[in-house]
């Protein structure tokens, strides 16, 4: 058969890292972060060799609203056609946009980084950071990704209110999983005790996880004001329970439902 090459192949998927959200970089860099990102996972995935803007062109024709059109459109923190929420962000967008250009750029300057201007500039900062690898080879450009970003923490000097947000965001997304595992099983095997004796190597046989994990969900838990770990009369410290001791845990279960956001999908509802 014969090759058609006025027949497009088959169009790319766009690949993100997975590393993306917990890393924290989202709440970092200008918005276009995100979508450079993207795009440099997909330039990364097995089967693709040349530059950024190849693969700009191969899938959006070279155009990508989401990117701000192409790889030199200028970097910003908001999206210009998005209702400004005059609540949160009550001096505009104007003023609220240099004001973060501005604390972005000092943040960078006391690095001794460039202040990027463009995508493509800021592509070249990834570059530096570590958070991507271009190399040149004998069949052309390949993109990597490390498989655990660097942190913005380690590269720049983040104020203190945002490296605590960023903690926070990190905490929340490696104990979610956790503490799911551990609420279902007090919700769908015991039937949301107000109390029971038990200890991490029982709740751990219990919910598939290890003794380790079941501790830091408990932490959570207590740090959240959702629950209460005690021996005997007194209260205890969850991180540093042994496997094997006995405690009670004390669920306060009017605090978890009002506090925490739970989705139930029904699939007879379809």
């Amino acid at each position: 058969m014969t090759e058609n090459p006025s027949v497009p192949g088959p169009r790319r998927d766009l690949a993100m890292h997975n590393d993306w959200w917990a890393s924290g970089w989202d709440h970092v860099l200008p918005r276009q972060g995100f979508p450079l990102t993207m795009l440099i996972g997909t330039a990364s995935q097995p089967g693709f060799t040349g530059s950024l803007d190849d693969l700009l062109q191969e899938i959006f024709e070279g155009h990508w609203d989401m990117i701000g059109g192409d790889l030199d459109g200028a970097l910003t923190f908001s999206w210009p056609d998005e209702e400004w929420d005059y609540e949160e962000a009550p001096e505009g967008r104007e003023a609220n946009e240099a004001h973060r250009w501005e604390k972005f750029g000092a943040m960078l300057t006391a690095a001794g980084y460039p202040v990027p201007k463009t995508v493509r500039d800021l592509s070249e900062l990834y570059l530096t950071w570590g958070l991507a690898r271009r190399e040149e080879t004998p069949d052309g450009t390949r993109w990597s990704m490390p498989a655990a970003l660097p942190l913005p923490g380690d590269l720049l000097p983040l104020d203190a209110d945002l490296a605590k947000r960023l903690d926070g965001i990190r905490w929340t997304l490696r104990t979610g999983p956790l503490v799911d595992g551990l609420i279902n099983h007090l919700v769908d095997d015991l039937g949301e005790p107000q109390e029971i004796l038990t200890s991490l190597d029982r709740l751990a046989a219990a919910t598939s996880q290890d003794a380790d994990d079941v501790r830091i969900a408990l932490a959570e838990l207590v740090q959240s004001g959702d629950a209460r770990v005690q021996r005997g009369q007194e209260p205890a410290d969850a991180e540093r329970l042994e496997a094997h001791q006995r405690f009670r845990l004390v669920m306060d279960w009017d605090h978890f439902h009002e506090h925490r956001l739970q989705l139930t999908i029904n699939g007879d509802d379809a």
